[in-house]
C-alpha cells in the first residue's frame, strides 16, 4: 500500500473518531438531525458511482485470467455482436456485486455512463439479452462454464502456500429447493412437500465456503441424485490443487454405500449420516452400557473454561410451561461405536451411534423418557467418536452457504424459464459469491502481522454477502478517465478501507 494512501486512511479515521468522541451527549431539547436547508444539483464535470469497489474486483478477474478462461471453454454464441461469452457472464455477476437483485436491475447499470466508463465498456448487455444468453445453454455448456471457473480457482488456491493444501479438504453436498410461482417454467415439478420448482444440488469446499459444482433438477428428484460424478470431480479438483487428505461429508441421503469401497481404495475419507434402521438401533441397544461415553460438545468445553455470563431469561420456555405445550427436553448425549458392513460393501466400516436421552414434558409434568439414536458411518480410523459427530454436525454449516446463495446473492432463484437456463444462471450468479471468496484468499499474509492478517482473511471469508457489499463494494468513488488509466477516487471512508487496499496489493502481486 502506498504511504500516501495509508496516511489519508489514518487521517480520516482519526477525524471520525475525534468527531464521535467529542459529540455532545447532553439533551439539547431538539433532535440531532438538524439539516433543513437541503437542495439538489446535478454535477457537470464530476462523475461518480456508488459501488467503487467493483473496479478492484474487475482487476482481480483480469489478473486471474477468468474472462479468457470463460471465452476459451464456453462457446454459446455464433457471432459476437459485440459481446463475448465472458461479457455476459461477468455482466450477471457484476450486477449482483453492485447490489442488483434481479436481471432487470442490469438496466440501471446499462444506463449509467459512469458505470460503463468505470469498466471501460461502451455498453453492456440489457436484461432481455442476458436472459436470452442463459436460455442458450445446454448441459455441456454449463459443465464447460463450471470447468472454466474451477480452472481459475486452482490458480487462486496455488497462491495460498503449503499450509493451505496441508489441511484436509472437506467437500460437502446437499440439495435445496428452488421454488417458483410461474406456470411456464420448463422442467419444474412438485416436490414431496408441495413446492413447485426445482431441486438444486450444491457441492462446495467447506474450508473456503466456495461453491464448486451445481446441478439443477426437477423438484421431485431425490436429494442425492447425480452427486457421485460431482463428488468425483470435486475430489479430482482438490487433488490437482495439491490436497493430500480429502473428506467427503453429507447427510443420510448422501450415504451411498455402492461407492464406499472405491472411495476407500482411492484414499478418500468420508463421514456420512446413516439411516436409523431397525437393525442399527438393535445393535446400538445391545452394546454394553459401559462402552457408552458422554458426548461433550466443543462449545461446552470452551465455555467451561471461560467466565460464565448470566443467562437471559428464557421467555419461550416459560410460555411453553405456562400453556401446557408438549416439549422435548434433552437430558444428555452419549456415543458408542461398532463395526458394520453395509449390504453393498465388501468390507466393514466404523459406525458411531449417538444416543440422545430425551424427556417429553407437558407443562411441568414429565410424560415419559425415551432414547433416540443417530448414526454416522466413516472410514476414518484416526478420528475419535466425538470428532466424528463434530464433523457430521459441522457439515450443517453448508446450510449457511445455501442461505447466502439464496437470499444474499439470489443465485438459487428461477429467474429464467427453462431448467438449463436457470441452472446456467445459478452458476453465473454464484460467481459473485466466488469472487468474494477469492478476494479474501488473495489478501496478503506477511510480515510481523501474520496472525492478524490470517484472522482478517477468515473474517472476510465468513462475512455475509450483503455485509461484504457494504464494506468493500458500495463505496462512493469518482471516476477519472485519463489517456492510459481509469482512476477510482474514493469519496468516502469506512473502516474496511485499509483491508481493501491490502487486497489491491494482493491482486497486483498475482502472477
Amino acid at each position: 500500500m502506498k504511504k500516501k494512501i495509508q496516511q489519508k486512511i489514518a487521517s480520516r479515521k482519526r477525524k471520525i473518531q475525534k468527531r464521535l468522541r467529542e459529540a455532545n451527549r447532553q439533551d439539547q431539547g431538539k433532535p440531532t438531525l438538524t439539516a433543513t436547508n437541503i437542495d439538489y444539483e446535478i454535477a457537470e464535470r464530476t462523475q461518480a458511482i456508488n459501488h467503487g469497489g467493483i473496479g478492484a474486483i474487475h482487476m482481480m478477474v483480469n489478473k486471474l485470467g477468468l474472462a479468457e478462461a470463460i471465452d476459451r471453454n464456453v462457446h454459446v454464441l455464433k457471432m459476437h455482436k459485440p459481446y463475448h461469452e465472458s461479457d455476459h457472464v461477468l455482466n450477471i455477476a457484476y450486477n449482483i456485486l453492485c447490489g442488483g437483485r434481479t436481471l432487470d436491475d442490469i438496466e440501471l447499470r446499462r444506463n449509467d455512463s459512469t458505470h460503463l466508463d468505470a469498466l471501460g465498456a461502451q455498453s453492456i448487455p440489457d436484461p432481455t439479452t442476458a436472459g436470452d444468453f442463459c436460455r442458450r445453454f445446454h448441459f455441456f455448456n454449463i459443465e464447460r462454464l463450471m470447468h472454466a471457473i474451477n480452472e481459475t480457482r486452482l490458480s487462486v488456491w496455488k497462491q495460498q502456500g503449503a499450509a493451505f493444501v496441508e489441511q484436509t479438504a472437506k467437500i460437502d453436498a446437499d440439495g435445496t429447493f428452488v421454488p417458483t410461482q410461474g406456470n411456464c417454467k420448463e422442467g419444474m415439478a412438485l416436490s414431496y412437500n408441495g413446492i413447485w420448482g426445482y431441486h438444486a444440488l450444491l457441492v462446495s469446499l467447506a474450508n473456503t465456503q466456495e461453491p464448486l459444482f451445481f446441478l439443477n433438477r426437477s423438484a421431485n428428484r431425490p436429494s442425492h441424485e447425480g452427486v457421485i460424478p460431482l463428488y468425483d470431480k470435486a475430489i479430482a479438483l482438490c487433488r490437482r490443487a495439491g490436497f493430500e487428505h480429502i473428506l467427503l461429508r453429507g447427510d443420510t441421503d448422501f450415504s451411498i454405500t455402492t461407492e464406499f469401497d472405491r472411495w476407500t481404495e482411492e484414499g478418500v475419507l468420508f463421514v456420512f449420516g446413516y439411516d436409523a434402521r431397525a437393525n442399527m438401533i438393535e445393535q446400538a441397544e445391545n452394546m454394553p452400557e459401559n462402552e457408552y461415553k458422554k458426548l461433550i460438545r466443543k462449545a461446552r468445553r470452551k465455555f467451561a473454561k471461560a467466565a460464565r455470563r448470566r443467562r437471559p431469561k428464557n421467555v419461550k420456555a416459560e410460555i411453553v410451561k405456562d400453556n401446557g405445550y408438549d416439549n422435548i427436553r434433552l437430558n444428555g448425549e452419549e456415543v458408542v461405536e461398532f463395526e458394520y458392513q453395509p449390504g453393498k460393501c465388501k468390507r466393514s466400516y466404523r459406525v458411531v451411534a449417538l444416543r440422545k436421552n430425551l424427556s417429553l414434558e407437558r407443562g411441568e409434568i414429565v410424560l415419559f423418557d425415551e432414547y433416540r439414536y443417530f448414526f454416522y458411518i466413516t472410514n476414518d480410523t484416526k478420528l475419535s467418536m466425538h470428532q466424528v459427530v463434530r464433523e457430521a454436525n459441522q457439515r450443517c454449516n453448508q446450510e449457511n452457504l445455501i442461505a447466502q446463495l439464496k437470499e444474499g446473492v439470489r443465485a438459487l432463484h428461477a429467474s429464467v424459464n427453462t431448467l438449463n437456463a436457470n441452472w446456467a444462471y445459478m452458476v453465473m450468479a454464484s460467481l459473485a459469491w466466488t469472487l468474494k471468496a477469492w478476494a479474501a484468499l488473495i489478501l496478503p499474509v506477511e510480515g510481523r502481522c501474520q496472525e492478524e492478517h490470517t484472522a482478517e482473511k477468515q473474517k472476510l471469508l465468513r462475512m455475509d454477502f450483503r455485509t461484504f457489499l457494504n464494506a468493500f463494494i458500495a463505496v462512493p468513488a469518482q471516476i477519472i478517465r485519463t489517456g492510459r488509466r481509469i482512476i477510482y477516487r474514493f469519496l468516502g471512508w469506512n473502516r474496511w478501507q485499509q483491508l481493501f487496499f491490502r487486497f489491491l496489493d494482493g491482486v497486483k502481486a498475482c502472477p
